[in-house]
């Protein structure tokens, strides 16, 4: 089994995100993660500029299980709150089991910079542990993300996370994720919203995502979601529970299957 895992790990590395950065929430999941220009509790994890727009202390946890295997599960959890100016933000997320592993914890701020722009920053202490015969890295890494407003339904957003690149290990100069994404998101109306982004993994081809999120009666939502290298079908369900929101959803990889995901959202007042 371990000898599988291993060749997941490296035959699909965009599929397991397998070195720092991981996309969380069950609304992101279920529309292919294309939520940089999302405005959410779960923003931490796609976009720190986009958490400027949010006006609610925020608090989620969320679950997913790669590929149905155990040992490529990621759990997640993220916490915002809005001050008298700006956001703080607080999340953390792990992937994989006890022969590989990776980490991440950190803290954010972000801040309405006019009517129309936000920008965020975000300092991450992330890691990765192998076996006991190959040891474990640390080290410390930021992102930055923007949030236009062009009109009142149209959204445009960008991050980048790793902007140091910071070091693996010195072979090869191998080197922890950077990421970088740029999407935009539209409410067609109050219940369509569709979204669409390119992520571009410094070290693989572009991957484009889209999505949308349809609001099919009072507080039920369907979504689903579309995206290349690999390709990967998304959909899922959230219901609103007046402070409350349950998603949960899944993914498709055609050789490799499903990925279920769940999480929960608590907004206060």
């Amino acid at each position: 089994m371990l000898k599988k895992i291993y060749l997941l790990l490296i035959v699909f590395p965009i599929s397991c995100y397998s070195q720092g950065w991981l996309p969380m929430g069950g609304r992101s999941n279920s529309m292919a993660n294309a939520t940089v220009a999302v405005s959410d509790a779960w923003s931490y994890h796609h976009n720190p500029g986009a958490l400027a727009d949010i006006s609610s202390a925020s608090f989620g946890v969320s679950y997913e299980n790669r590929f149905l295997l155990r040992e490529l599960q990621s759990q997640g959890l993220t916490y915002a709150q809005p001050l008298k100016k700006g956001v703080i933000s607080f999340g953390a997320q792990t992937y994989g089991f006890t022969a590989y592993r990776t980490y991440r914890v950190g803290a954010g701020y972000s801040m309405k910079l006019s009517e129309k722009f936000m920008a965020g920053v975000q300092m991450n202490y992330q890691g990765i542990r192998l076996s006991e015969n190959y040891g474990s890295k640390n080290t410390v890494t930021a992102e930055a993300g923007i949030l236009f407003l062009i009109t009142e339904n149209w959204k445009v957003g960008m991050s980048v996370f790793n902007i140091g690149r910071a070091k693996l290990a010195a072979y090869a100069d191998d080197r922890f994720t950077t990421l970088m994404r740029l999407g935009t998101s539209y409410r067609v109306s109050d219940k369509v919203l569709v979204v669409a982004e390119a992520e571009k993994n410094i070290d693989y081809p572009i991957r484009i995502k889209a999505g949308m999120d349809y609001q099919v009666i009072k507080n039920f939502y369907f979504r689903a979601g579309l995206a290349t290298q690999p390709i990967e079908a998304t959909f899922g369900f959230g219901y609103k529970m007046k402070s409350l929101q349950l998603d949960l959803g899944s993914a498709y990889h055609q050789q490799l299957g499903w990925s279920p995901h769940f999480s929960l959202t608590f907004t206060g007042k």
